[in-house]
């Protein structure tokens, strides 16, 4: 069966199950395996889904319907190892994209993450990042304002939260198609933003950050985008300060194991750029 005839797979995801305490729910960036630290003080528990492949339908998803959009984007970055190359070819690039796909004035890139699917690894260890296998976030609202003033000069922050602004991951395959562990993303027309949505306080070794974890929703809708190739990208919304009731917000997001995976399929590799993205009248020169 090819890929163009599977039009959905059946597989689970791990949700979010609370603190036994009845505390408010956190997890370390990085733990040290070495030390003993607990990653989290939450569990997860996984939930039968049914994720459909939107290959061929990419045009009926767009950010503010959805939360999510699909894009064919060849990188002239040919070394995601080199930071230098990294920041001066990708990152660049990547701005001018997210750019000219929403029409933004401003992008402020302020971090990535390359993921490699490492089985039997703990995350973290060396310094590097397996694959994010349960349901969540990256930004509350109230953490997505905290970015612009951690990432925007204090005379401009202020002016710049006056305006829409959105906090968007650029996510790519890397080196080959990513068949093994792929992306999910939720459509955010089926979230419930009072019951699904839990604040979680994201542990940096310098300060507190905020993500959503997410409960199980059976009424989620799951899609993805069967092996998904290095010249195509997903933008996928974090959060979106334009809170009317119509517009999306966010997307809830997760890898997950596709049960038609080939055995031999190589192990995912993936970028994703975090970035501020103002749609402003203010002077740019970023």
């Amino acid at each position: 069966m090819s890929a163009v005839e599977i039009a959905s797979v059946p597989t689970s995801l791990n949700y979010f199950k609370p603190p036994l305490d009845g505390s408010k729910p956190w997890v370390q960036v990085n733990p040290d395996p070495k030390t003993g630290e607990q990653p989290m003080n939450y569990s997860k528990e996984a939930q039968q889904v049914i994720i459909e492949n939107v290959r061929g339908h990419e045009s009926e998803y767009d950010l503010d319907t959805t939360g999510f959009l699909f894009h064919q984007h060849e990188s002239q970055c040919k070394n995601f190892e080199d930071e230098a190359v990294l920041k001066d070819v990708y990152y660049k690039e990547s701005t001018d994209l997210i750019k000219k796909v929403t029409g933004a004035n401003r992008v402020v890139l302020f971090d990535h993450t390359i993921r490699k699917n490492r089985p039997g690894v703990p995350d973290g260890r060396d310094g590097k990042r397996g694959v994010a296998a349960i349901v969540h976030v990256d930004q509350t609202p109230e953490a997505a304002t905290v970015r612009v003033h951690r990432h925007t000069p204090a005379e401009l922050a202020p002016l710049l939260l006056k305006h829409r602004f959105q906090i968007i991951n650029l996510w790519r395959p890397i080196n080959h198609p990513a068949i093994d562990s792929p992306l999910a993303l939720c459509d955010y027309r089926s979230v419930n933003w009072d019951k699904d949505l839990v604040p979680t306080n994201l542990k940096y070794p310098d300060r507190v950050g905020e993500t959503f974890s997410v409960n199980y929703n059976p009424g989620h809708k799951w899609k993805y985008q069967r092996n998904m190739r290095p010249d195509e990208v997903v933008f996928i919304k974090c959060f979106d300060s334009r809170m009317d009731g119509k517009t999306a917000i966010l997307t809830p997001h997760t890898a997950f194991i596709d049960p038609t995976t080939p055995k031999d399929a190589l192990l995912r590799e993936s970028i994703e750029l975090r970035a501020l993205v103002f749609y402003d009248d203010l002077p740019n020169e970023a």
